[in-house]
């Protein structure tokens, strides 16, 4: 990829393995014609480049069909006007539980149990943050929400500058004999991992551990090594929140166990503390990943922002947007039968808003494969929409945005030590993430 050119392909090479095209089907009550093609959505393709390979999806048809081995197939929506409906139209809910007269299949807790998690631990999906709808869903939300306010969240920009450069102090000490690093685990990872732990409160000596089981849950680990970790974090997690019960501070733990007049039960606790302990810093890890080597591929585009620091608010916005670290939300469940576009939807038919399809829309964005830090244009969908819009927005985006701007300043000549086409990916479902970022920070 180059600043000439600024743009991706939009046709997705090997296509034969994603997508199988299938004839069309028929809508019995209206006659009316939809598609019908069947994608794997675990094909290493979709997963390591999603942009590029559901693009041509998304322009084939609104809907297609997606499987996986071990889960309930799903309609896949990519265009954006059908995403942010998926996202925010009350008829479709993250709890299959909440469809009348029907008992469609949990597809996450069907996933998880596929790659290796212990049936015992489905019930903390079920009652997470991402996992409700409703009363449920606002009660769970309004006991974090406070902690991620902009006007909080603002208040801790000197601290996270702190973080960030005691990190790029110990950089020099990290590159290789050929004066190579790797910024994933010199700066991406652990600015975000150190932040949201001080904020909810996981002890300093937890962290590698936390760091580790996390790792594992994410990097596409399948089996009893999956299982493991997962069961790892939630004992750790019940540890955590006995030791803020006896020794409460000015943490998030201790303020989730104050006394309150709706309490949450043991579950509801730790299953909020893994949600955003997850969402606070593995999708943030990526994005600040992803901002750096998008601006180091259009040099353009940084010499833009390193003119103008007032553009880092807008940069942050559009790097989410056109390299956002989460391509898909999670599934909605229609709780009637319903009309997308064309497609009908039968009650307890589930729906996978693919959000980096939608974010690329010709239909929603200007040239939307064009990088432009100084974009002004229909808002993305990198954090969600609706009801369950990540509540964390504001700290990603500032974080990535301190990471950005302290890392050139102090490495005004930093360049990658490999090229574009080399920038490997890891092929997990839910997150766009290199597998490593290797720079010199100096010519």
């Amino acid at each position: 990829m180059t600043e000439e050119t600024n743009t991706e392909p939009t046709t997705a090479p090997g296509q034969g393995k994603a997508a199988r095209a299938a004839a069309p089907a028929r809508d019995a009550d209206a006659g009316t014609r939809f598609a019908a093609e069947t994608i794997d959505l675990l094909d290493p393709q979709l997963m390591r480049d999603p942009v590029r390979a559901f693009s041509p999806v998304r322009e084939r048809a609104p809907l297609v069909r997606g499987v996986m081995p071990g889960v309930e197939p799903m309609w896949v929506a990519t265009r954006y006007a059908d995403v942010r409906r998926v996202l925010s139209d009350p008829r479709f809910v993250a709890d299959p539980a909440r469809v009348p007269g029907a008992e469609p299949g949990h597809r996450i807790e069907q996933l998880w149990c596929a790659r290796g998690a212990r049936p015992e631990d489905a019930k903390y999906l079920r009652t997470s943050l991402f996992g409700t709808d409703g009363p449920e869903h606002h009660r769970l939300r309004r006991r974090v929400v406070r902690a991620f306010t902009a006007g909080r969240v603002n208040r801790l920009r000197p601290h996270i500058e702190d973080v960030t450069h005691a990190l790029l102090d110990a950089l020099p000490a990290h590159t290789g004999p050929e004066g190579v690093v790797d910024l994933i685990p010199h700066l991406a990872h652990p600015l975000p991992l150190t932040v949201i732990c001080e904020l909810v409160g996981v002890p300093e000596s937890e962290r590698p551990n936390w760091s580790a089981w996390g790792g594992v849950i994410t990097d596409g680990t399948t089996g009893t090594a999956l299982g493991d970790a997962l069961h790892a974090l939630i004992t750790s997690a019940h540890k955590l929140v006995d030791h803020h019960r006896a020794c409460p501070g000015d943490d998030l733990v201790s303020a989730l166990l104050a006394p309150h007049d709706d309490p949450l039960t043991p579950t509801e606790n730790v299953a909020l503390i893994l949600n955003i302990v997850f969402a606070g810093h593995i999708t943030t890890a990526s994005l600040i990943a992803n901002g750096i080597a998008a601006l180091l591929t259009h040099p353009g585009q940084l010499a833009l922002l390193r003119a103008d620091a007032t553009l880092a608010p807008a940069a942050a916005n559009e790097l989410m947007r056109w390299s956002g670290p989460g391509p898909r939300a999670l599934p909605r469940y229609a709780t009637e039968d319903l009309r997308l576009r064309q497609c009908p939807i039968r009650r307890g038919e589930a729906v996978l808003p693919v959000l980096a399809a939608a974010d690329r829309d010709p239909r929603a964005h200007l040239d939307p494969d064009r990088l432009d830090i100084t974009r002004h244009s229909s808002p993305h969908v990198g954090f969600g929409h609706g009801p369950h819009r990540c509540i964390g927005d504001h700290l990603a985006l500032l974080e990535a945005q301190v990471a950005w701007t302290a890392l050139w300043d102090r490495f005004p000549g930093l360049a990658l030590a490999v090229t574009p086409n080399e920038l490997a990916r890891e092929a997990t479902p839910n997150s766009w993430k290199l597998a490593r970022l290797p720079v010199r920070l100096h010519p």
